[in-house]
């Protein structure tokens, strides 16, 4: 988990320094197609034609869509946000999949964990600050990300039963490659120094491969136990943006992602908790 954190702010530090010259539906493009490229390499010698055989076809691409709207949604809010402020943002996300489970995945959530989440949504309205400088678009947009990144979850957490990982997230990068490919040569530029080559091909490479370790730390250890280093990223996003960006999160942001990843962590206390009596 805390590889995959390392090359996913990574990534986004990539993204949000190539919004400045580049479009968008390109940078999304390199993150998937890169993605795809990446791990059917990887992963072809091994599983060859069964890498793309699943029991859920219809899952899996929708899981795909819904990444794909969540990816697009992120790097469209980065330009306009600093970097750790987008991640913070991000992680409300494990506090919608609480709220979500209840109507999608029938389950119960008692009086403890909704004091949780809406604790934690209390954090988000620290970062924002309605009315405030960070209040702006890219903040929806941000937003907007998390609540489908939460849908994404969901639906992970139905198709790992039935899907091996390596096809998860071959699965996980196709939908956006294809839309995405057939846009392509309407609207792109051709990257003006091996620099910016270099990052458009690391925005795949690291997306994918911190995608893959994601979901290898949840099937080596539970995911009340992995998942609160998940929130590294928040720091690893802080360095980058400082030293890239000059940007550095002020003492209100703070105290609001002290706030949400308390309430995370709590919610992922009470999930072992219950799964313990059961």
């Amino acid at each position: 988990m805390c590889l995959a954190v390392t090359l996913l702010s990574t990534m986004n530090a990539m993204a949000k320094f190539l919004t400045t010259d580049y479009p968008l539906n390109q940078i999304v493009w390199a993150r998937f197609a890169g993605h795809l490229v990446a791990m059917v390499l990887l992963f072809w010698p091994k599983f060859g034609r069964r890498l793309f055989q699943s029991r859920r076809y219809g899952l899996q691409f929708g899981r795909s869509t819904i990444m794909f709207i969540s990816n697009s949604a992120f790097i469209a809010g980065l330009p306009l946000l600093h970097l750790a402020t987008a991640s913070a943002i991000m992680f409300t996300a494990p506090l919608m999949v609480a709220v979500l489970s209840v109507p999608l995945l029938g389950e119960r959530v008692g009086p403890r964990r909704w004091a949780a989440v809406l604790v934690g949504f209390l954090g988000i309205l620290i970062i924002v600050r309605p009315g405030g400088d960070v209040a702006n678009f890219g903040a929806i947009l941000i937003g907007i990300s998390a609540v489908c990144f939460a849908l994404y979850q969901i639906m992970t957490r139905t198709v790992v039963a039935q899907d091996p990982p390596e096809t998860t997230i071959i699965y996980t990068a196709l939908v956006a490659t294809i839309v995405l490919s057939l846009v392509l040569p309407f609207d792109h530029k051709l990257p003006t120094n091996f620099f910016d080559l270099v990052l458009f091909t690391g925005l795949g490479v690291f997306g994918g491969l911190g995608q893959y370790f994601i979901v290898k730390a949840l099937q080596y250890g539970p995911a009340s136990a992995v998942s609160p280093f998940y929130y590294g990223d928040i720091l690893v996003a802080a360095v980058l943006g400082y030293f890239i960006f000059g940007a550095f999160p002020d003492g209100w942001t703070w105290t609001g992602v002290a706030i949400i990843i308390a309430s995370g962590l709590y919610l992922a206390h009470r999930e072992r908790r219950l799964q313990q009596r059961n």
